[in-house]
Protein backbone atom coordinates (compact mmCIF):
# COMPACT_ATOMS: atom_id res chain seq x y z
CA UNK A 1 0.00 0.00 0.00
CA UNK A 2 1.12 3.68 -1.08
CA UNK A 3 1.71 5.82 1.95
CA UNK A 4 -0.31 9.25 1.43
CA UNK A 5 1.55 10.88 4.63
CA UNK A 6 3.03 13.48 2.46
CA UNK A 7 -0.19 14.44 1.05
CA UNK A 8 -2.07 14.57 4.47
CA UNK A 9 0.84 16.35 6.30
CA UNK A 10 -0.12 19.21 3.37
CA UNK A 11 -3.33 19.06 3.65
CA UNK A 12 -3.18 19.39 7.49
CA UNK A 13 -1.25 22.27 7.28
CA UNK A 14 -2.98 24.29 4.67
CA UNK A 15 -6.34 23.90 7.10
CA UNK A 16 -4.37 25.74 9.68
CA UNK A 17 -4.91 28.59 7.59
CA UNK A 18 -7.95 31.07 8.11
CA UNK A 19 -10.39 30.63 6.11
CA UNK A 20 -9.02 27.49 4.61
CA UNK A 21 -11.55 24.46 5.17
CA UNK A 22 -11.08 20.50 4.65
CA UNK A 23 -12.03 21.07 0.98
CA UNK A 24 -10.27 24.24 0.23
CA UNK A 25 -7.21 22.53 1.43
CA UNK A 26 -7.43 19.79 -0.83
CA UNK A 27 -7.92 21.56 -3.82
CA UNK A 28 -4.84 23.67 -2.97
CA UNK A 29 -2.81 20.59 -2.53
CA UNK A 30 -3.45 18.79 -5.58
CA UNK A 31 -3.41 21.85 -7.69
CA UNK A 32 0.65 22.77 -6.37
CA UNK A 33 1.79 19.12 -6.37
CA UNK A 34 -0.17 18.29 -9.88
CA UNK A 35 -0.13 21.39 -12.07
CA UNK A 36 1.97 24.02 -10.16
CA UNK A 37 4.96 22.15 -8.21
CA UNK A 38 7.53 25.55 -9.11
CA UNK A 39 4.74 27.58 -7.49
CA UNK A 40 4.78 24.68 -4.54
CA UNK A 41 8.63 25.36 -4.17
CA UNK A 42 8.55 29.28 -4.68
CA UNK A 43 5.83 29.37 -1.29
CA UNK A 44 7.99 26.65 0.60
CA UNK A 45 11.05 28.86 0.00
CA UNK A 46 9.30 32.21 0.73
CA UNK A 47 8.07 30.79 4.10
CA UNK A 48 10.96 29.22 5.11
CA UNK A 49 13.07 32.62 4.47
CA UNK A 50 10.37 34.65 6.21
CA UNK A 51 9.81 32.54 9.35
CA UNK A 52 13.84 32.20 9.78
CA UNK A 53 14.06 36.48 9.39
CA UNK A 54 11.25 37.75 10.46
CA UNK A 55 10.54 38.99 14.34
CA UNK A 56 8.88 41.42 16.43
CA UNK A 57 9.92 45.61 16.37
CA UNK A 58 10.85 46.29 20.12
CA UNK A 59 8.94 48.89 20.16
CA UNK A 60 5.60 49.01 18.23
CA UNK A 61 5.62 45.10 18.11
CA UNK A 62 4.61 45.40 14.17
CA UNK A 63 6.47 42.16 12.49
CA UNK A 64 10.01 43.13 10.82
CA UNK A 65 13.34 42.25 10.32
CA UNK A 66 15.14 44.34 12.68
CA UNK A 67 15.12 45.01 15.62
CA UNK A 68 13.33 48.55 14.86
CA UNK A 69 10.88 48.48 11.57
CA UNK A 70 10.93 51.31 9.50
CA UNK A 71 8.09 53.14 10.56
CA UNK A 72 10.22 53.13 14.11
CA UNK A 73 13.53 54.54 13.13
CA UNK A 74 11.77 56.87 10.95
CA UNK A 75 12.48 60.85 11.59
CA UNK A 76 9.30 61.64 9.53
CA UNK A 77 6.82 60.09 11.91
CA UNK A 78 5.26 62.18 14.57
CA UNK A 79 6.16 60.82 17.73
CA UNK A 80 4.11 62.48 19.88
CA UNK A 81 0.90 60.23 18.23
CA UNK A 82 0.61 56.41 18.97
CA UNK A 83 -2.10 54.43 17.25
CA UNK A 84 -2.93 50.89 18.94
CA UNK A 85 -4.06 48.24 16.26
CA UNK A 86 -4.72 44.47 16.35
CA UNK A 87 -3.04 42.92 14.17
CA UNK A 88 0.03 43.95 11.21
CA UNK A 89 -2.85 43.88 8.61
CA UNK A 90 -4.49 46.99 10.23
CA UNK A 91 -1.15 48.74 10.36
CA UNK A 92 -0.49 48.04 6.75
CA UNK A 93 -4.35 49.70 5.76
CA UNK A 94 -3.62 52.74 7.52
CA UNK A 95 -0.27 53.16 5.97
CA UNK A 96 -1.58 52.33 2.87
CA UNK A 97 -4.44 55.02 3.29
CA UNK A 98 -2.23 57.74 4.47
CA UNK A 99 -4.28 58.87 7.00
CA UNK A 100 -1.67 58.79 9.57
CA UNK A 101 2.00 59.78 10.22
CA UNK A 102 2.15 58.92 13.77
CA UNK A 103 3.84 55.53 15.50
CA UNK A 104 2.10 52.08 16.40
CA UNK A 105 1.35 49.42 18.65
CA UNK A 106 0.49 46.40 17.89
CA UNK A 107 -1.15 44.31 20.12
CA UNK A 108 -1.22 41.29 18.03
CA UNK A 109 -5.01 39.93 19.11
CA UNK A 110 -7.81 41.52 20.91
CA UNK A 111 -9.20 40.63 24.51
CA UNK A 112 -11.77 37.40 24.08
CA UNK A 113 -12.14 35.46 27.27
CA UNK A 114 -14.25 32.76 25.18
CA UNK A 115 -11.00 31.94 23.51
CA UNK A 116 -8.86 32.12 26.30
CA UNK A 117 -7.09 36.01 25.83
CA UNK A 118 -6.67 37.90 28.28
CA UNK A 119 -4.76 41.51 28.45
CA UNK A 120 -1.64 39.11 29.42
CA UNK A 121 -1.80 37.79 25.82
CA UNK A 122 -1.40 41.15 24.33
CA UNK A 123 1.55 43.44 23.97
CA UNK A 124 -0.42 45.79 26.56
CA UNK A 125 2.91 46.09 28.48
CA UNK A 126 5.08 47.51 26.03
CA UNK A 127 2.51 49.78 24.98
CA UNK A 128 2.96 51.09 28.91
CA UNK A 129 6.68 51.32 28.59
CA UNK A 130 6.48 53.22 25.59
CA UNK A 131 3.64 55.80 27.11
CA UNK A 132 5.97 55.77 29.97
CA UNK A 133 9.49 56.14 28.13
CA UNK A 134 8.43 58.68 25.07
CA UNK A 135 6.63 61.80 25.23
CA UNK A 136 3.30 60.72 23.65
CA UNK A 137 0.30 62.96 23.49
CA UNK A 138 -2.11 61.30 22.06
CA UNK A 139 -3.02 57.47 21.65
CA UNK A 140 -5.56 56.46 19.05
CA UNK A 141 -7.35 53.21 20.16
CA UNK A 142 -7.95 51.96 16.46
CA UNK A 143 -9.28 48.53 17.17
CA UNK A 144 -12.02 46.67 15.18
CA UNK A 145 -15.37 47.52 16.18
CA UNK A 146 -16.28 44.69 16.91
CA UNK A 147 -17.06 42.85 20.16
CA UNK A 148 -13.51 42.24 20.83
CA UNK A 149 -12.24 44.99 19.51
CA UNK A 150 -14.31 47.63 21.97
CA UNK A 151 -13.90 45.47 25.05
CA UNK A 152 -10.34 45.91 24.11
CA UNK A 153 -10.31 49.84 23.62
CA UNK A 154 -12.49 49.99 27.30
CA UNK A 155 -9.76 48.37 28.71
CA UNK A 156 -7.07 50.45 26.82
CA UNK A 157 -9.20 53.71 27.47
CA UNK A 158 -9.45 52.65 31.53
CA UNK A 159 -5.89 51.34 31.84
CA UNK A 160 -4.16 54.97 29.96
CA UNK A 161 -6.49 57.02 32.29
CA UNK A 162 -3.71 57.27 35.05
CA UNK A 163 -1.96 59.06 32.25
CA UNK A 164 -1.43 62.52 31.19
CA UNK A 165 -2.31 62.26 27.92
CA UNK A 166 -5.71 62.36 25.49
CA UNK A 167 -7.14 58.81 24.59
CA UNK A 168 -9.22 58.77 21.00
CA UNK A 169 -11.15 56.51 19.39
CA UNK A 170 -11.78 56.13 15.59
CA UNK A 171 -15.12 57.49 14.73
CA UNK A 172 -17.63 57.52 11.82
CA UNK A 173 -16.59 55.63 8.63
CA UNK A 174 -15.48 52.37 10.18
CA UNK A 175 -18.70 50.33 9.68
CA UNK A 176 -20.07 48.62 13.66
CA UNK A 177 -18.59 44.56 12.93
CA UNK A 178 -16.28 46.04 10.60
CA UNK A 179 -12.70 45.20 10.50
CA UNK A 180 -9.62 47.90 9.22
CA UNK A 181 -8.14 45.47 6.73
CA UNK A 182 -11.43 45.42 4.48
CA UNK A 183 -11.75 49.21 4.65
CA UNK A 184 -11.00 51.60 1.76
CA UNK A 185 -8.66 54.33 1.60
CA UNK A 186 -11.34 56.91 2.14
CA UNK A 187 -13.32 55.27 5.01
CA UNK A 188 -9.94 54.78 6.66
CA UNK A 189 -9.03 58.85 6.24
CA UNK A 190 -12.59 59.67 7.37
CA UNK A 191 -12.22 57.83 10.70
CA UNK A 192 -8.67 59.46 11.13
CA UNK A 193 -10.90 62.41 10.39
CA UNK A 194 -13.46 62.53 13.17
CA UNK A 195 -11.96 60.41 15.94
CA UNK A 196 -13.46 61.32 19.16
CA UNK A 197 -11.99 61.83 22.14
CA UNK A 198 -12.05 59.01 25.16
CA UNK A 199 -9.60 61.01 27.67
CA UNK A 200 -8.87 64.18 28.03
CA UNK A 201 -5.28 65.15 29.42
Amino acid sequence: MVSNEPITRLKDALRRLPGIGPRSAQRIAFYMLERDQESARLLSDALLNAVGKVTHCGRCNNLSELKLCAICSSEKRNSELLCVVETPADLDIIEQAGAYNGLYLVLMGHISPLDGIGPDQLAISLLVKNIEADPIREVILATNLTVEGEATADYLGNLLKGYDITVSRLARGVPVGGELEYMDSNTLNQAFSDRRTMIES
